[in-house]
């Protein structure tokens, strides 16, 4: 029998506290999705999933996110999951001038301090692809599958040690709704990004991974890329971290550290990268950072707006 894979969700169950997840968990029980794993996670009983193909899915319960008390989480996350090839948090997002009506995933990384948690650009293509096939067929016109820059929640209101992000070897996202009550209670949204989660290993694909560097937080020309495909459907754009401008700003990537932790953004990305995009508004210092950063992994610089001709990119 082949091996399959394995992916935990972490999803807190709390009705009181997790306002897309514990939707998402009634979701999955409802759908007959969730069986005892046989262990307890942080007290509360794991369930389990496995599919036609041998892959596995295990869905951890919490009364609260796992980023908002890392040290309490991490130990049972790395005794009872810590060789797993995927793993995601299932949460809510709201920001002020966030869009509303949005479906989102973003890479785990705390960019001021250039803490960056393993991507799979892989996983995350499958899980928006999916997104965006079920949104389609349900019909759900008003919602958007879109990306997100690359942050961590568990440095919310100054606290929590980014270093903590590397205590996990595990590929991680979280996996939104957003950004406001409304959006966060649609269950046509919630259902969605349920049933996405038992498609994380679907297509084994050629993409080219990027590096995204500058823009939004939101950036529409990041968030487009994904969906993008030419070459007859053969080749497609690999998304994961995305470095927004405000966060290269704030962590000081002008300065000469900022090489190393762009560095180790790149080295974060399993598979490599085929390229670097920046966003053309980027400031002169950072478009240097881009160029000699390019040269030292030897991959091409690409403005944003050449994402909308990939099949002009000139590939090393």
């Amino acid at each position: 029998m082949t091996r399959g894979r394995k992916a935990v969700y972490y999803i807190c169950d709390h009705k009181d506290w997790g306002h897309v997840s514990f939707l998402v968990w009634d979701i999955l029980q409802e759908e007959g999705y969730l069986h005892p794993a046989g262990f307890t996670f942080a007290g509360k009983e794991v369930m389990k999933y496995a599919d036609e193909k041998n892959n596995e899915y295990y869905f951890a319960p919490s009364d609260i996110a796992i980023c908002r008390d890392y040290p309490r989480f991490l130990p049972d996350m790395n005794k009872y999951f810590g060789d797993f090839d995927m793993s995601g948090m299932v949460t809510w997002h709201e920001g002020t001038n966030a869009p509303e009506r949005v479906l989102t995933i973003h890479t785990i990384g705390d960019v001021s301090s250039g803490c960056y948690g393993p991507a799979n650009p892989l996983y995350n293509h499958n899980l928006m692809i999916s997104m965006e096939k079920i949104r389609k067929d349900i019909g759900l016109e008003d919602f958007k599958v879109v990306t997100e820059a690359t942050h961590w929640s568990g440095v919310h209101d100054g606290t929590g040690d980014p270093e903590l992000i590397l205590k996990y070897s595990v590929p991680m996202v979280d996996i939104e709704v957003g950004s406001e009550e409304d959006s966060w209670c649609n269950k046509q949204a919630c259902s969605i990004l349920a049933r996405s989660l038992l498609h994380v290993f679907d297509h084994d694909i050629k993409l080219h991974n990027l590096l995204c560097v500058g823009g939004i937080h939101f950036d529409p020309n990041f968030a487009e890329s994904v969906h993008t495909s030419w070459n007859d459907g053969k080749e497609y754009f690999g998304i994961s971290h995305i470095v927004a401008n405000q966060w290269l700003v704030s962590g000081e990537y002008e300065n000469e550290q900022g090489e190393e932790k762009l560095s180790a953004c790149i080295e974060s990305i399993i598979g490599g990268i085929d390229g670097i995009v920046f966003h053309d508004k980027l400031k002169g210092c950072y478009k240097d950072l881009v160029r000699k950063l390019g040269e030292k992994y030897n991959v091409p610089i690409i403005k944003h707006q050449a994402l909308r001709m990939p099949e002009n990119i000139s590939w090393k």
